[in-house]
């Protein structure tokens, strides 16, 4: 009997070829469509991680309808107990595995996350937005109303940084206490308010404008919480590491708030289109006013 030469076709090799070619119509027409798990990777990534110019405050105020980042700032207290969590920290969406390989745009409900890269991109920049009627280009006010949205770095939908009281189905993964995430309804719930950092300045200041770029308290109306990063919580995502962004008010011995809940809200620098004001150096050697971002050293 004489053996089979590789010319000879064996088994279901009819189903097999026309199975393949139904395979590769399917992978023609995903890509032509832009479909391929790759392309959508590619394309997230290309919007969430692109290049954003911050708004310029020209009077040193923030206002209604600027774009900056949400910057927590580097402490001692943090590099003392936690030396991995030092640095200056940024308010970021945060994108799980599942979402980064499914989506192809950032969808609601969505967390929030604490990450170290200070480059304003598509995840880590937000838009102050009016909730009461302010007109845009109006300086921000201590004691007033504003929104926080965000779009990842596309076009279309803008989702909101909001927040609610913890209950038995809703609370932060790590530290169990107030979550924080983004939303695409407008309610309350996306209401804050920025807080003089000296408490017993704060009445004084109720009513001035905020200054850019200075140490503030960012506070949650409805919870009256304020928001914070206790760096003692972070999880490992496709990014690298990130920590967790609550909703709680850490105070010390003389009822003051502690840098978990200090906040920076960084404009563009006017001397460099893709630049910061966090990168420009200090024009006082001895330290800025009592304030300022940069502590006197």
């Amino acid at each position: 009997m004489a053996a089979y030469r590789p010319g000879v076709l064996v088994g279901n090799w009819q189903e097999e070829a026309c199975l393949e070619e139904v395979r590769l119509r399917d992978f023609m027409r995903k890509r032509e469509r832009g479909e391929l798990l790759i392309q959508k990777i590619n394309k997230l990534q290309d919007n969430i991680l692109k290049k954003i110019q911050l708004s310029v405050s020209k009077d040193g105020f923030l206002h209604f309808g600027d774009t900056v980042m949400l910057l927590n700032p580097d402490n001692k207290s943090s590099a003392e107990n936690y030396p991995g969590a030092c640095g200056n920290l940024t308010l970021a969406i945060n994108l799980d595995e599942i979402s980064l390989y499914s989506a192809e745009s950032v969808q609601a409900p969505r967390g929030v996350s604490a990450v170290a890269s200070v480059d304003p991109v598509g995840r880590n920049t937000f838009c102050i937005s009016r909730v009461d009627g302010g007109a845009v280009g109006e300086p921000i006010r201590f004691g007033q109303n504003f929104g926080l949205g965000t779009t990842g770095g596309f076009s279309d939908q803008m989702l909101y940084l909001a927040s609610d009281h913890k209950s038995f189905m809703r609370f932060a993964k790590k530290s169990y206490l107030q979550q924080v995430f983004l939303t695409d309804e407008l309610s309350y719930l996306t209401c804050w308010q920025a807080t003089f950092l000296d408490p017993q300045l704060r009445l004084e200041y109720e009513g001035f404008p905020v200054p850019a770029n200075s140490k503030i308290i960012i506070t949650h109306c409805h919870t009256n919480r304020n928001l914070a990063v206790p760096r003692s919580f972070w999880t490992s995502s496709y990014f690298g590491k990130e920590y967790e962004v609550i909703c709680h008010t850490y105070l010390d011995s003389h009822k003051a708030e502690e840098d978990k809940n200090y906040w920076v809200i960084v404009t563009g620098n006017p001397s460099d289109e893709d630049g910061t004001m966090i990168d420009r150096p200090n024009p006082h050697p001895g330290g800025t006013r009592k304030n300022g971002f940069h502590e006197e050293t």
